[in-house]
C-alpha cells in the first residue's frame, strides 16, 4: 500500500531533481520552514541517495556528485531552513503578537502553542532556536515567539542556521544508508528509521521542552 503511494511521488521528485537541482532544494526547504506542512525528510535523504549513487545534482552550470554535492545538499538545505525561518521571523515581527493571536490558527498555531512557545523562549533564549531546529513541529514554527519577542536577528540566523545545518546532515547521512529503499518504494525500512528517530526526538522534547512547559503553566 505504501509503496503505491509513495513511488509514483519519488520518481517524480526524483525527476525534478535532476533538472531544478540545488535550487528546487531550497524552494522546498524554504517552504517545509514556513507553516506550510512539508517536512524535511522527504525532501533531503532522495537528494542525498541520488547525488550519491546516482548522476549528482546541478547547481546552475556547477554538477556535484559524492561528498561534494553531499555538502551542497547541507549548505542549500540549511540556506532554505534559514530563508523560510526568516519570512516566519519578519511577519511575526511586523505583524506583532495581537494579530498572531487572532490569526495563528490559520498557520496551525493557536494562542495556547504561542504562549508555550514565548515561555521556551523566554527561558532559553537565542539557544532555544537552535534547539527547536532539531525538534520534530517546533523547526518550522520557532520564527513566529522569536519575531514577535524582536530576539537578535542576527542570533537568530546564527543558531537558525547551526540547527539547520545538523539536521540537513542527519539527513543526509539517512538518505545514504537507506536511500535505496526509499527510491524503491519500500517504505517499511524507511519507516522504522524515521520512526525511531522521531521517538528519539520525541523524548528529547518531553523531558527538555514539554516537562518544562507545564510547569511554567
Amino acid at each position: 500500500m505504501l509503496k503505491s503511494i509513495f513511488q509514483p511521488l519519488i520518481a517524480w521528485y526524483l525527476g525534478a531533481l535532476k533538472t531544478g537541482g540545488y535550487p528546487l532544494i531550497v524552494l522546498l526547504m524554504t517552504m517545509e520552514s514556513s507553516f506550510l506542512p512539508l517536512p524535511s525528510e522527504v525532501i533531503i535523504p532522495p537528494a542525498a541517495h541520488l547525488a550519491w549513487s546516482g548522476d549528482g545534482l546541478n547547481l546552475f552550470s556547477f554538477h556535484l556528485s559524492g561528498w561534494a554535492a553531499q555538502i551542497g545538499i547541507v549548505v542549500t538545505g540549511a540556506f532554505g531552513s534559514w530563508l523560510g525561518a526568516t519570512i516566519m521571523y519578519w511577519l511575526a515581527r511586523v505583524a506583532g503578537r495581537p494579530l498572531v493571536l487572532r490569526y495563528g490558527r490559520l498557520v496551525l498555531f493557536p494562542p495556547e502553542k504561542l504562549e508555550k512557545a514565548e515561555r521556551w523562549m523566554s527561558h532559553y533564549g537565542a539557544m532555544g532556536v537552535f534547539v527547536a531546529r532539531l525538534l520534530p513541529g517546533a523547526r518550522q514554527l520557532v520564527g513566529i515567539p522569536t519575531g514577535i519577542a524582536r530576539m537578535d536577528y542576527r542570533l537568530f540566523s546564527l543558531f537558525t542556521v547551526l540547527g539547520a545545518t545538523i539536521w540537513c546532515s542527519v539527513l543526509c547521512w539517512l538518505g545514504i544508508n537507506i536511500g535505496a529503499d526509499i527510491t524503491k518504494g519500500e517504505m517499511h525500512r524507511v519507516v522504522f528509521w524515521v520512526g525511531g528517530a522521531a521517538l528519539v526526538l520525541g523524548g528529547l522534547y518531553y523531558f527538555f521542552v514539554h516537562r518544562h512547559l507545564r510547569k511554567k503553566v
